[in-house]
């Protein structure tokens, strides 16, 4: 059996863990194709993984990785179409093909056979993955593919929060924490994409002059200044009308607080933790929403590719690391 390089872990706990070896090459179905992986990116959710997720299992030894560039190498025998040896991404959202060839308007997150590669999957922390043929798309040599797999997870998150499901308008006022992360970044450059005026806020100041090269309009430091004060300001009391939340109860509270009438708040995350406190007379009264978001759609990296392709967004490198 052909072996290839991999880092796997094979109980679950901290970085300790992974261990970097050779394991069985996986071998596409019938509707399946194989991907050389060229890059991979490191996503907070490959921690969470690694740690444990309740109510998830995650099959052992596991592939970490669910933001993969690479070339198609190999196809199953009912795969036609998919050109060999071309720059692809993968959409980590995964369906079966007879569900993942409908369009679902980026509601793909919502049906109870979908996974995650990387997460309920081998993902690509490795020299090849094995994925349905329906979740590669085609992308350029316009970008390497370093900067190709920087873009899935953290952008179809992003879209599918500020695009989907808050819906901001030109000329709205939209909160964005933490401009520095993944997630964040990615939302920066969406919002402004979609026409809003963008406050956001980053832990230090070295992250100040990045987030307005992304697009922000204000920046607040939130190690040196109350970003609930600050937001109040520079709207003039009235509040903005969307928060993108991915913290949890570090910032939930203060997020509300920073509400214009009428605002949506929008979350995907919980990195400070699961439970937060709330005073629904505060929700109530102003007539505020909370919306929760998972993921996103395939249809929704597509609309992300063409829009990387055209430069309106750009991927956010920081730094790269050989597979070992």
């Amino acid at each position: 059996m052909s072996k290839m390089r991999a880092v796997i872990f094979r109980q679950h706990g901290d970085t300790s863990r992974l261990e970097y070896t050779y394991v069985p090459k996986p071998k596409p179905g019938k509707h399946e194709v194989l991907v050389k992986v060229m890059a991979c990116a490191i996503n907070h959710l490959d921690l969470w993984t690694l740690a444990g997720v309740p109510g998830t299992k995650v099959p052992l030894p596991h592939i970490l990785g669910c933001d993969v560039s690479g070339q198609v190498v190999e196809i199953g025998s009912k795969v036609w179409g998919i050109p060999l040896n071309k720059p692809v991404i993968v959409c980590p959202g995964i369906l079966p093909r007879k569900i993942a060839l409908k369009n679902l308007g980026g509601w793909d997150s919502l049906d109870d056979q979908y996974q995650i590669l990387g997460f309920q999957t081998d993902g690509g922390y490795a020299e090849y993955v094995k994925v349905p043929e329906h979740t590669v798309i085609p992308v350029s040599n316009r970008l390497s593919f370093e900067e190709w797999a920087s873009i899935p997870l953290v952008f179809i998150t992003a879209y599918h929060m500020l695009a989907t499901r808050a819906q901001l308008k030109p000329k709205e006022k939209v909160l964005i924490h933490a401009a520095g992360s993944g997630v964040g970044s990615a939302a920066v450059q969406i919002a402004k994409y979609l026409g809003a005026e963008v406050i956001t806020t980053v832990g230090q100041d070295l992250k100040i002059k990045r987030a307005k090269e992304l697009g922000a309009d204000h920046v607040i430091p939130y190690h040196k200044n109350d970003f609930v004060a600050e937001t109040l300001k520079i709207t003039r009391g009235k509040g903005v009308d969307v928060v993108f939340e991915h913290i949890g109860p570090a910032t939930f509270a203060k997020s509300l607080a920073c509400m214009a009438k009428k605002g949506r708040l929008v979350t995907c995350g919980a990195t400070s933790g699961p439970t937060v406190q709330l005073d629904l007379r505060f929700i109530f009264s102003r007539q505020i929403s909370v919306i929760g978001c998972y993921m996103g759609g395939h249809a929704e990296l597509k609309k992300i590719v063409q829009l990387v392709e055209t430069k309106k967004l750009r991927p956010v490198l920081d730094k790269v690391f050989p597979l070992r």
